[in-house]
């Protein structure tokens, strides 16, 4: 069952278990990393990803303070963590416009 599933099953979250809140993971979890074959892996660990993610997205740092209730850009910081790749791409989109103002500031000189 993916979460739009369980969009709207309860009015605040998404992960329930006979129609209340879940605050802890416990031997469910533990059995589907064994199941997986995932070693070194915490719950916890998926908050990284989602901050990231969100990152990635272009969800202000702002932003994912609230959202993910944090209280400083610090806190923020030590969850996102963002690929190598990304970090290229990132510095790609800014060349990609500096090229294009250069391009229209020499044009307009002409």
């Amino acid at each position: 069952m993916g979460l739009k599933a369980v969009h709207g099953a309860h009015p605040r979250w998404y992960f329930t278990f006979e129609g209340r809140q879940m605050d802890r993971v416990g031997t469910a979890w533990k059995r589907a990393l064994k199941r997986m074959g995932i070693t070194n892996f915490r719950f916890h660990d998926l908050r990284h990803t989602w901050a990231s993610w969100h990152v990635i997205q272009g969800t202000s740092l702002q932003d994912l303070i609230e959202l993910g209730g944090w209280k400083s850009y610090e806190m923020v910081l030590q969850y996102v963590h963002l690929a190598p790749e990304q970090l290229a791409d990132t510095v790609a989109q800014i060349e990609q416009r500096l090229a294009v103002v250069t391009h229209e500031a020499t044009n307009s000189l002409s």
